[in-house]
């Protein structure tokens, strides 16, 4: 993870527990490639694969996120505190 990338994850984290989110880092290790933080709030779970500006997903990360998403769940790829503070408001 870069760390830009890091940046990303950490503002995200921050303005996300300020505005009343539970915050989890997802380690799933018989399970590689699930997104990086789960989001928590009045009965809503958002999966969050942060990325630096222009990365790609791996085949494993693509996999992972379509399971969530066939199971209903919300799966973001974030590039940008902006694009987060859009998804969450």
């Amino acid at each position: 993870m870069s760390s830009l990338e890091k940046d990303i994850e950490r503002k995200c984290s921050l303005w996300a527990i300020d505005h009343g989110w539970l915050v989890y880092k997802f380690v799933s290790p018989a399970n590689r490639g699930v997104p990086d933080k789960i989001f928590l709030k009045k009965g809503r779970i958002v999966f969050v694969e942060f990325k630096r500006p222009g990365g790609k997903l791996s085949p494993l990360q693509i996999h992972q996120i379509k399971k969530l998403k066939l199971q209903a769940f919300t799966v973001l790829v974030i590039d940008s505190v902006e694009e987060f503070i859009h998804a969450f408001l």
